[in-house]
C-alpha cells in the first residue's frame, strides 16, 4: 500500500511566514489558483477539518469522499498564532520558546511531544485500519507540523523533524510494506500538486 502524505496548498500566513497553528486561515487567491488536479484518484481522502487543508483536497481529488480527522490539525501554537518571528524577536515568551529549540509548550497552546504524539497516533490509526480493509492507497491532507511528526517518526530514510516539511500542496509517497512488522514507511517518492509561480 502507498501513503500519500500532503500538505495544503499556500495560504496569505505562509507568505507572511505567520504562525497559522490551529486558526481557521484560508487559502490565499494565488494559492488556490496554482493547484492541479492530482494524478491520483482516491475514493476517500483523510483532511485535517481545517479549510486550508478541506478546501486543497477538493481540488486535487474532486471526486473524493473527504474524511475530517480532528487530530490531523496543525500544532497549537497559542499566544504565537497570528504573528510572525520579525514581530516576536523581543517577545519574552517567544524568546524563550525557540531558545528551548521550540521543544517547550507553547504559551496557550501544545508542546512539539504533545502535538507529535497527537498527530502520530491519528495517522497510525488511518494506516493500521487502511491495511486491515486490503487497500491499496491512503491519501491524507494536513499540514507542514503533520508532515515533520509523522515523517520523523515513522519514515525511512531517518531524518530530523525539520528536514520534513514539503512545499505547500506537495508531500511524500510512502510505501507501507514493512509497517506491520516494524511500525515503519519507506520513503518511494515526492508529490507536488501546485503550478511553479
Amino acid at each position: 500500500m502507498n501513503v500519500y502524505l500532503l500538505r495544503h496548498g499556500q495560504t496569505e500566513y505562509n507568505v507572511d511566514k505567520r504562525y497559522q497553528g490551529t486558526r481557521d486561515i484560508p487559502l490565499s487567491e494565488k494559492g488556490r489558483a496554482a493547484l492541479r488536479r492530482a494524478d491520483i484518484e482516491p475514493d476517500t481522502v483523510y483532511v485535517s477539518p481545517l479549510c486550508r487543508a478541506v478546501d486543497t483536497a477538493r481540488v486535487l481529488f474532486p471526486a473524493a469522499r473527504l474524511v475530517p480527522v480532528h487530530d490531523l490539525r496543525e500544532m497549537c501554537f497559542g499566544i504565537f498564532e497570528g504573528r510572525n518571528y520579525v514581530e516576536m524577536e523581543r517577545d519574552p515568551d517567544y524568546l524563550a520558546w525557540v531558545g528551548d529549540d521550540c521543544m517547550g509548550r507553547c504559551p496557550g497552546g501544545e508542546s512539539r511531544a504533545e502535538f507529535s504524539d497527537r498527530t502520530c497516533a491519528a495517522f497510525a490509526s488511518l494506516v493500521d485500519e487502511a491495511l486491515a480493509r486490503g487497500a491499496e492507497m491512503l491519501v491524507v491532507m494536513a499540514h507542514g507540523g503533520t508532515q515533520m511528526a509523522v515523517m520523523e517518526r515513522y519514515a525511512c530514510p531517518r531524518r530530523d523533524y525539520y528536514t520534513w516539511c514539503a512545499g505547500n500542496a506537495a508531500g511524500f509517497i510512502l510505501d507501507a510494506a514493512r509497517w506491520q512488522t516494524h511500525g515503519l514507511l519507506d520513503l518511494a517518492g515526492e508529490a507536488c500538486y501546485a503550478e511553479e509561480a
